[in-house]
C-alpha cells in the first residue's frame, strides 16, 4: 500500500473537488442541465485546519465548514442539501493517505460517500448518522443490558458519545494504522459493521464505565 504524508492542501482539493461535484450534480438534476455550470464563476472556498490524521488537528466546524454550508449548499426537492458536510474531512484524509494521488483519492471518496453512505454526508440533517446512532443504543441493549441500562441513567445515549465515531466509521480514534486495518474489514464486509464495532469498544471497556461514578 502506498502511503504519504496528507497536507493541508492535498486535502483542501479534495474537499473543494467533491462539494463542487456533488453541487454540479445537484443542479443539474434540478434545473436539467445538459452539463454543469463553468466552475471559473464560482467564488473560492477556504479551509483553515490541519488534517485529522495529525495532532494539531481542530475539532468542530472550521471555515471551510462553514463557508460550504452557509454560502455554497442548495436544496434538493425533499428538502435536503447537498454539499460539504462536518466530518467529511476525517474521512477524506485516510483516502488521501492510502492514495497514490489526489485524482484517486477523489475518485475512490466520491464514490464511497455518493454510494456507501450517502445519508452520512449529504443533508444538513445527516438522518443516516443519526440512524446509526439509534442502533448503537439498541444494539448495545441487546449485548450488554446492564451496560446499557446504565449509560441511561447517566443520560449516555449514543448521540453523545458516539456521534464522531458513527459518522466517520471510527477515524476519529487514534492510532491511524489501526483505522486503516479497520477500514479493510469494513469496505470488505461492509460499512454498517461499524455499528457492531462502536459497541465493542464499550464492552471492552464496561467495567471502567461501571465503576466511574459519573
Amino acid at each position: 500500500m502506498f502511503r504519504r504524508r496528507v497536507t493541508e492542501n492535498s486535502l483542501t482539493r479534495v474537499l473543494n473537488a467533491v462539494a463542487w461535484k456533488l453541487q454540479d450534480e445537484h443542479e443539474s438534476r434540478v434545473n436539467g442541465w445538459q452539463s454543469p455550470p463553468s466552475i471559473g464563476h464560482r467564488p473560492p472556498l477556504s479551509f483553515t485546519g490541519s488534517p485529522d490524521v495529525r495532532k494539531d488537528s481542530p475539532s468542530g466546524r472550521n471555515a471551510f465548514d462553514k463557508e460550504f454550508s452557509d454560502s455554497g449548499t442548495s436544496a434538493t426537492g425533499d428538502g435536503a442539501s447537498v454539499g460539504y458536510v462536518q466530518g467529511m474531512n476525517v474521512l477524506a484524509a485516510p483516502f488521501l493517505y492510502t492514495a497514490r494521488s489526489e485524482v484517486q483519492a477523489f475518485a475512490a471518496f466520491s464514490r464511497f460517500i455518493t454510494t456507501t453512505c450517502p445519508g452520512y454526508v449529504r443533508g444538513g440533517s445527516m438522518d443516516g448518522v443519526h440512524r446509526g446512532l439509534a442502533l448503537v443504543d439498541q444494539i448495545l441493549a441487546i449485548v450488554d443490558p446492564k451496560l446499557s441500562a446504565y449509560l441511561v441513567t447517566k443520560g449516555m445515549k449514543a448521540e453523545i458519545y458516539g456521534f464522531a465515531s458513527v459518522l466517520t466509521l471510527c477515524a476519529c480514534t487514534p492510532p491511524l494504522t489501526e483505522v486503516l486495518n479497520l477500514w479493510d474489514f469494513l469496505f470488505a464486509y461492509g460499512p454498517h459493521l461499524n455499528l457492531l464495532c462502536i459497541v465493542a469498544q464499550l464492552v471492552l471497556i464496561r467495567d471502567q464505565i461501571l465503576a466511574s461514578p459519573r
